[in-house]
């Protein structure tokens, strides 16, 4: 317990942390500061690029075996599965929410948060955890699953949704997934002698460009909580933080299984906890378009990626340490 208490005050002392503490307060204070939506854009792209070629770079080092292969079937599962258990829990917390409303959020709570992913990827760093380099490739794996099992509950609760040609091409073709793996296969294809070349791109910049992006999430988050008006029930926000903690313990057994090492699990716990307010609600616009936008965004961006972002990603980082000795 004290080592998570010890790593929950570094981390929330990091500039990470702080510099989206500072957007959140400053839109709640409604401040004018804000981001052009073309620079917030770049940077997003930037960090893409980067944890990306970054893992590739690092199984080419390291090699790809049978346990690449196994991991991200394990993503897979997981994504298919914890729309299931979001669903239920979402119903029982939240009575009030409609089948068509919960099976929406399920599908964001399978789903995965990569801005959440490269936040831990960094105070693992920072901490001195290394991790897989493929765990780039499970989170790649886990964004579309999710959408699936959503559409399954929404049409099994009598609630529609539509599978077609324009959701798969946004599912199979959505930006921030083709650039995570290409990168991801560039960096593995061109190993060491192409992270030398990019290096002084990717590397000293990173976290300074980390931290002026999650300035603009949290702006974003903050002006969605100010606007969420009756949305945000004492039922939701109980939902936006006890699912993250469900999902990490899914990740964590996962973890277990496949024998990651310590950082390796505290990503896999991370992923499983975050939610993703990306790819998911581009994906229920086009198959769930009666699902409240409001809903599903507020709590996925405005309650549980703070949650994980200050709490939740030192509590796994603790857990992770403790249970493989790491």
């Amino acid at each position: 317990m004290d080592q998570i208490l010890s790593l929950a005050g570094q981390n929330l002392l990091s500039p990470v942390i702080l510099f989206f503490a500072l957007g959140l307060v400053a839109a709640l204070a409604r401040s004018d500061l804000t981001f052009p939506e073309a620079i917030a854009k770049g940077m997003s792209l930037y960090l893409l690029f980067a944890i990306g070629f970054k893992g590739g770079a690092s199984v080419a080092d390291h090699g790809a075996d049978f346990s690449l292969g196994v991991a991200v079937l394990a993503g897979v599962v997981l994504s298919l599965l914890l729309p299931l258990v979001a669903f239920a829990l979402l119903r029982i917390l939240a009575r009030g929410v409609s089948v068509t409303d919960a099976a929406a959020v399920a599908g964001h709570y399978g789903s995965i948060s990569i801005v959440t992913f490269v936040a831990a990827t960094s105070l693992l760093g920072a901490a001195g955890m290394e991790f897989e380099g493929y765990m780039v490739a499970v989170a790649a794996a886990m964004e579309a699953p999710a959408i699936v099992s959503a559409l399954w509950l929404a049409m099994r609760g009598g609630a529609g949704g539509k599978m077609d040609s324009d959701l798969w091409r946004e599912i199979l073709l959505n930006g921030s997934i083709v650039l995570l793996l290409g990168a991801f296969f560039i960096g593995w294809a061109t190993g060491e002698r192409g992270m030398e070349e990019v290096a002084p791109f990717i590397v000293a910049p990173f976290k300074g460009v980390l931290c002026l992006f999650l300035l603009d999430m949290g702006i974003v988050a903050g002006r969605g909580l100010r606007q969420a008006g009756g949305v945000v029930t004492p039922g939701v926000v109980a939902f936006g933080v006890i699912m993250p903690l469900v999902g990490a313990a899914f990740g964590l057994a996962a973890g277990l299984v496949l024998g990651l090492s310590a950082g390796g699990v505290a990503v896999m716990m991370t992923l499983s906890a975050s939610a993703s307010y990306i790819a998911v609600p581009a994906a229920m616009r086009v198959a769930l378009p009666k699902a409240n936008p409001a809903l599903y965004l507020t709590l996925a961006l405005g309650i549980t990626f703070p949650f994980n972002l200050t709490l939740g990603i030192p509590l796994y980082m603790g857990l992770a340490q403790m249970l493989t000795g790491g």
